[in-house]
């Protein structure tokens, strides 16, 4: 009878001693207690956050939404200290930081509204976001990533962007400063270039995954400072590089490595980013492969839209949806792909799917909001609490909104969208 009572009494001591955790347990529990403050903080968004921007379904004139992102735009670039375009407002919060990446396309996006309105305060504004791009281009000739930053690190895509803004600026006033950065900005991208054509180097810092076909978006930019700037050297280094992502598209239109930060599921907006610049390339070079390959995949989206308008915001290789939300900026860059296409080849269906997508996003653009850091810009997602851009007004989506309404103005019957 002792031995098993001293085994009962050993056990009994045991059961009082701490239990040794492992370091797997650890981290289970705290990705357990992460994703519980992630789904509380998502459900307090949800009943507090996005009842804040509420648009009208029934308001789908084109003209009236073109005027309030345009307006919130403005608002957008007049908060700061400086002449660069905020990044963006979460609900319930103030405009954040200027972000130099996309003051560089909006900066476009104004030259090219100076022109349609015949309204040369777009075009003061568009100049003055160009000189705040040069006052903050980095000593080698490159844009930061992210926002503006006191310790900047260099980022290929962000670089062409903002050469998209110094391009249409030279073609329209023809600054010197703004050659000078253009100048730069493009032989610092061909310092960085692969010999394949690609940008394995100087990639953001918030590229994680280094999946960035979609870079091709910042080799048309370089494209157009080879015409702009008289130097066929520029045009070649987008040539190969658009060549490079070709060599990365699946037969059914899709591409790999294209996605900040899932390139098994890629994002719309990215991959809207690299049928953009193969288009854009396309057309001044005569490259109708490019054109091609970027109608292989516009026309994958085309076949996988909803009746309303709706894009889901990822998708796998096979073009199947892999997410439950639409992605706002992405929807609006896809409008002016097939706008854009329509235009080259006359074909009805993509402008039938430019309208579609069209009304998709006007229903979730609030016009009419008493916040004025709300209305008029475009959320990342919607519903507003998806992934993208969650809960927060974009300047960049709403940018995309302005170029897709303004396209469909434009190739209206009559010349005019209402």
């Amino acid at each position: 009878m002792a031995e098993p009572m001293g085994e009962i009494a050993h056990d009994a001591q045991r059961s009082r001693d701490p239990v040794p955790v492992s370091a797997m347990m650890l981290r289970q529990t705290l990705r357990t207690v992460a994703a519980l403050g992630s789904s509380l903080r998502g459900a307090y968004g949800r009943r507090r956050l996005a009842p804040l921007y509420a648009p009208d379904p029934d308001n789908l004139q084109v003209s009236p939404h073109v005027a309030a992102a345009m307006e919130w735009l403005k608002r957008a670039q007049d908060v700061g200290v400086d002449r660069g375009v905020s990044y963006g407002v979460r609900f319930g919060a103030d405009f954040q930081a200027s972000y130099p990446e996309t003051t560089g396309y909006i900066c476009r996006t104004f030259v090219e509204r100076a022109h349609a309105d015949d309204d040369c305060t777009l075009l003061d504004r568009a100049v003055e976001m160009g000189h705040w791009e040069s006052d903050i281009q980095l000593p080698e000739g490159a844009v930061m990533g992210g926002t503006v930053d006191r310790h900047p690190t260099p980022a290929i895509f962000n670089t062409g962007m903002v050469m998209l803004g110094w391009t249409a600026l030279i073609a329209t006033v023809g600054n010197e400063r703004f050659r000078r950065s253009c100048a730069r900005a493009a032989n610092w991208l061909l310092s960085m270039q692969e010999a394949d054509g690609n940008w394995v180097r100087g990639n953001s810092m918030f590229a994680a995954s280094g999946a960035t076909t979609y870079n091709v978006k910042a080799a048309w930019a370089l494209c157009e400072a080879g015409e702009v700037l008289a130097q066929p050297k520029y045009v070649r280094a987008a040539i190969r590089n658009a060549e490079f992502c070709l060599s990365r598209q699946q037969p059914n239109g899709m591409f790999r490595d294209c996605c900040l930060t899932e390139p098994a599921r890629p994002l719309l907006h990215t991959v809207a980013y690299t049928m953009q610049g193969l288009i854009g390339i396309g057309t001044r070079t005569g490259r109708r492969d490019f054109i091609d390959a970027a109608k292989r995949t516009a026309d994958a989206y085309l076949r996988g839209m909803a009746a309303d308008g709706y894009i889901a915001g990822r998708h796998d290789a096979a073009f199947a949806p892999a997410a439950n939300w639409c992605c706002l900026a992405g929807s609006a860059q896809t409008s002016v792909v097939w706008g854009e296409l329509f235009r080259l080849t006359g074909e009805e269906p993509y402008r039938a799917a430019m309208c579609r997508v069209n009304r998709y996003l006007m229903a979730r653009h609030d016009i009419r909001n008493p916040d004025a850091r709300l209305r008029g810009g475009l959320p990342g997602s919607w519903p507003t609490w998806g992934d993208y851009g969650r809960l927060q007004v974009l300047n960049w989506a709403t940018k995309f909104l302005v170029d897709a309404l303004s396209l469909e103005q434009s190739l209206a019957p009559g010349g005019v969208a209402a």
